[in-house]
């Protein structure tokens, strides 16, 4: 089906662009959307009285949307979930957690803005992309831990295994010093 394109969309095409995409596609996400028009020849003579006034919106809102990603780039937002010893979570980080963490912390972020490369299932910082508009995406940092104060220490840069393997050895050397303590006094009760 060839639909005229009302905005940029990724992988497809500039606005005002006609393109050949499957039905379904356009059927079920382009038109219903309105990104998109049928190509026919009402609607293309529609588009062409009407690009002056797409082109200014779209233009307004990339601005509005520069402003807040120039607000928004490079922020960190910690995510408190239960999680395993070995840093595995009970359940995964979804685009929702994302957008609401976000929103609590002022800006306007919707989930379907947030894009995940993978399923966030494990403690740690997670760089992930929000999309503010067509042409205007940034990322920021979720930092999920299960307390507060193990999110500090992960922003500081140590991971939760690295923590574990500390705390590891710290006991392994407190009990090796006791052995040691004992292996001595047992020696002075054998002279």
């Amino acid at each position: 089906m060839q639909v005229i394109l009302l905005q940029r969309v990724a992988k497809l095409g500039q606005m005002g662009e006609v393109v050949n995409v499957k039905d379904g596609y356009a059927r079920n996400f382009l038109l219903p959307q309105g990104k998109a028009l049928r190509a026919n020849d009402t609607n293309i003579k529609s588009f062409e009285s009407r690009k002056a006034h797409l082109e200014a919106e779209n233009l307004e809102t990339r601005k509005e949307a520069e402003t807040v990603g120039a607000k928004l780039d490079g922020q960190s937002f910690v995510i408190i979930r239960s999680a395993s010893d070995s840093g595995a979570l009970y359940g995964s980080v979804t685009t929702r957690d994302a957008a609401d963490v976000a929103t609590e912390a002022g800006f306007t972020v919707n989930r379907g803005q947030i894009v995940l490369d993978k399923p966030i299932k494990d403690l740690g910082l997670h760089v992930v992309t929000v999309v503010l508009h067509p042409e205007v995406s940034v990322k920021i940092t979720l930092n999920v831990a299960r307390s507060n104060e193990e999110a500090e220490l992960q922003a500081s840069g140590k991971s939760i295994q690295e923590l574990a393997a500390e705390a590891e050895a710290e006991a392994e050397f407190e009990i090796s010093e006791l052995f040691d303590e004992m292996g001595a006094a047992q020696d002075g009760e054998d002279l």
